[in-house]
């Protein structure tokens, strides 16, 4: 992966932090890894436990970011949320998000899908 390709996603990541903070989510974790697979973002919000996948984009020319989320990757991040939730045992429901970034023009534009996806 290049360096812009890194630093587009870190952007992207750092992006949808923000924005769901200011939903009032309070991110608990950033680039969880496992040896399963890596969760972006992981956060509390409310009686939910925030499994987020983010997806950043400067075109929508290979399609809208969010559809990078297919039934492989769903599979691999809830095999890390479980990795997780197992070192990590709560009341919380667990809940899958997306968060999309297209960084095309000034501003970036936000695309947030809550419960995108179950197990």
């Amino acid at each position: 992966m290049t360096f812009e390709r890194l630093s587009l996603g870190k952007w992207g990541e750092e992006t949808a932090a923000s924005y769901l903070q200011a939903q009032g989510m309070k991110i608990i974790e950033r680039n969880y890894r496992t040896p399963l697979g890596e969760i972006d973002l992981i956060a509390h919000h409310k009686k939910n436990l925030v499994f987020v996948e983010v997806k950043t984009r400067r075109s929508n020319l290979f399609g809208v970011p969010q559809e990078a989320v297919g039934k492989r990757k769903q599979h691999q991040i809830i095999r890390a949320a479980q990795w997780y939730l197992q070192s990590n045992p709560t009341n919380l429901q667990p809940r899958f998000d997306v968060v999309a970034v297209h960084a095309a023009g000034d501003q970036p534009v936000i695309d947030h899908i809550p419960d995108a996806f179950g197990v």
